[in-house]
């Protein structure tokens, strides 16, 4: 039986007031509506990590599907987040070498590199930017070597990245829409005759090796290169304001991210602060998926055809998870939020994540233990990625 609908009070996670704050709606959908059907758009909301966590794993909760619901009338191109199992597994196994542990491996002498870069240009300096200043530049000097690319392709493919992230967002207009398709178009055929130049010069490298594998057509190839860019530019950029967010309110915590943060890509261990910020931050904050047959979630029978949103960030802050679960605990352990998504989806990006965000937040607390926040940083509106925008630091 359908419960009540949300109180006039709490403002739906959509509205503005919503997407700003909504974290009010997303506690009361936990509370009385675990899984809310919402008469007049006709989807279904799971909010609790029972839930979320149970359809990210059943077949029955197609992708590929919930996909074809974004509002926006544009294609994705093809890779992991548009299939299915078992077609999902044909696209993920290459993948794997691009963002997969040996891949990374073969970056960590480039990834100090890269947070030296950063972080050397803000010497001498009092404020910065958290975002234009360190964290957008740290993004670009991430996938500049995880895509072999040239010093004079740097500033092509920061361009491109800006404007692919649009993509992220599912309910962007049809300006973002078009601008969005455009950009990956662009972005295809930069990627496409960058990797030709490289196997032209014979060029070992995991790029190469994702582009010569079997698997794949070139279309395919370029998709999770897409992929990679629109789900994981953005995020690894805004991590810095997300940590400075959370961190420095407490006096210490932030100085102490220089005992919690492990070093290298294999040392990912329960608890680590990467995983705490994308559990309480979420910047994607649902995925959608449609039912293929009727079928039984939290006890509530969901029919065939059914439009479902699985409510990650609600996911990630459910009481019967997470102790605490609106406060930062940089020792939480485990820690099993859904942030990276989860069952055969799990974000193939993930360990990149945690690798470049935990080595970069580490060697800021070690040269800015005092680091501090100045004035107000204020959340988007936009439903994907949720960001905080207009951050200044004081640095010393």
């Amino acid at each position: 039986m359908l419960k009540a609908t949300l109180p006039a009070h709490v403002p739906h996670p959509f509205s503005p007031a919503g997407r700003v704050n909504p974290y009010p709606a997303y506690a009361w959908f936990r509370e009385n509506d675990q899984v809310h059907f919402e008469k007049f758009s006709g989807w279904w909301f799971v909010a609790s990590h029972a839930g979320c966590a149970s359809a990210l794993a059943d077949a029955c909760f197609s992708a590929s599907l919930g996909q074809q619901e974004r509002t926006r009338e544009d294609d994705l191109p093809a890779s992991m987040l548009m299939s299915d199992p078992p077609d999902h597994a044909r696209l993920r196994g290459p993948g794997a070498l691009l963002l997969g542990p040996a891949a990374l491996r073969a970056q960590t002498g480039g990834l100090g590199d890269a947070v030296s870069g950063v972080l050397d240009g803000l010497a001498g300096r009092d404020e910065a930017d958290t975002t234009a200043d360190i964290g957008e530049p740290f993004a670009v000097e991430v996938f500049t070597r995880l895509l072999a690319l040239d010093a004079g392709q740097v500033p092509a493919f920061t361009s491109l990245a800006r404007r692919v992230s649009v993509n992220l967002d599912p309910m962007g207009g049809p300006e973002a829409g078009q601008a969005g398709r455009a950009a990956v178009a662009e972005f295809s055929a930069f990627m496409d005759h960058h990797i030709q130049v490289l196997q032209a010069a014979g060029v070992d490298c995991p790029l190469v090796h994702l582009a010569a594998d079997p698997r794949l057509t070139r279309g395919e190839m370029l998709g999770i290169l897409s992929l990679s860019v629109v789900g994981g530019f953005l995020p690894l950029a805004d991590l810095v304001s997300h940590a400075v967010h959370w961190l420095t309110p407490v006096p210490g915590l932030f100085a102490s991210l220089r005992e919690e943060i492990p070093d290298g890509p294999a040392t990912n261990r329960d608890g680590g602060v990467v995983d705490e910020l994308m559990r309480l931050s979420t910047p994607i904050p649902f995925t959608a998926r449609v039912t293929r047959q009727e079928t039984e979630l939290d006890g509530m029978l969901l029919p065939a055809s059914a439009r479902v949103l699985l409510v990650i960030a609600s996911a990630n802050r459910d009481a019967a998870v997470f102790e605490r679960p609106d406060e930062f605990d940089p020792r939480r352990s485990p820690n099993p939020h859904l942030a990276f998504g989860g069952g055969p989806h799990l974000c193939l990006g993930a360990p990149l994540v945690r690798w470049a965000g935990g080595a970069l937040l580490r060697e800021l607390a070690i040269r800015f233990p005092g680091l501090r926040q100045l004035g107000k940083a204020d959340w988007n509106n936009a439903m994907v990625p949720r960001r905080l925008l207009g951050q200044r630091l004081q640095l010393r």
